[in-house]
């Protein structure tokens, strides 16, 4: 009697656990790939390859990553809206170069922009030029509020 029993619970649990390992076989994961060099003078060109994925092509938190993040991307089209009609542009600059240290403005899941884009540099002045890089980005994302 007690051996049927636990027969018949194995095969519940079997049964009931079998669509959470697909599920889990199925969600989303994000593949890390190193860094694509971009013109550092474009910050749309810059938006596409670096952003773009996350954030989607239109920078509404869409893009193809999204749903493997444990935090939505954020709309970075709404960034003038949330801040009462002005562009945050320090601030932006900052997550852009230091990262995201406050996970109320956004996913610690974001990369670190501006070590990564550092490595683009190794030699030369590579300071001026994630600066470049940084300043041009922020001018883009500036130009896609609504």
């Amino acid at each position: 009697m007690r051996q049927p029993i636990l027969i018949a619970l194995l095969v519940t649990l079997i049964y009931t656990s079998a669509p959470l390992a697909l599920a889990q076989d199925l969600a989303p994961k994000i593949k890390p790939v190193p860094i694509q060099p971009t013109s550092p003078a474009s910050g749309e060109q810059m938006y596409a390859t670096y952003c773009a994925v996350c954030h989607g092509t239109k920078g509404i938190g869409n893009g193809p990553a999204a749903p493997a993040m444990k935090v939505p991307p954020t709309d970075l089209t709404t960034l003038s809206q949330k801040n009462g009609g002005s562009f945050p542009a320090a601030h932006v600059r900052t997550v852009l170069q230091f990262g995201v240290q406050a996970t109320a403005h956004g996913s610690s899941q974001m990369p670190v922009w501006g070590d990564l884009m550092g490595t683009l540099h190794p030699s030369g002045d590579n300071v001026t030029v994630v600066h470049q890089r940084i300043t041009n980005l922020t001018n883009y994302l500036k130009q896609i509020q609504k």
